[in-house]
């Protein structure tokens, strides 16, 4: 017998690299401020998340007065080079994430190598909507760091 929850998606395999026309440190640092206070939809609605930039600590969306929700675990932190988090990030459902974001010294620039991949029962919009919203994450960093350089 095939439930609904049998025909979801069960994986997702995201990997994009933007270059940043900033030094590594300034892109490790607009780096943080997007995986925590800067943090905003791409409708420019605040997403205010907290990252506590040690392995083994939270990440999660901070809606104030003990509320929220647990996005992930920092599994490897080496700055400025190297974050990884585990978890279900944005999925409330039974998944897990891993994520990376992997930064690369060229000179006075920055390589950024992202890495989002998940197993479990990923729900079809949450598939579908994932790609364009790590893009403009990806972006808002980019965007950050380029403007303090």
């Amino acid at each position: 017998m095939v439930t609904a929850a049998d025909q979801n998606q069960t994986s997702l395999h995201i990997e994009r690299t933007i270059e940043i026309a900033a030094p590594i440190q300034l892109a490790y640092e607009s780096l943080l401020e997007q995986l925590g206070p800067a943090s905003k939809m791409p409708d420019g609605t605040p997403l205010p998340m907290k990252l506590e930039a040690w392995p083994g600590g939270r990440w999660f969306r901070d809606l104030g007065e003990g509320t929220g929700h647990f996005w992930g675990t920092v599994q490897v932190i080496k700055p400025p080079t190297l974050i990884e988090i585990n978890g279900p990030l944005f999925m409330s459902y039974p998944v897990m994430s891993h994520m990376q974001y992997r930064l690369i010294e060229k000179g006075e620039a920055t390589t950024l190598q992202f890495l989002h991949q998940a197993i479990g029962n990923i729900d079809p919009s949450h598939a579908e909507h994932v790609t364009p919203g790590w893009e403009y994450q990806l972006g808002q960093i980019k965007q950050r760091a380029e403007k303090s350089a």
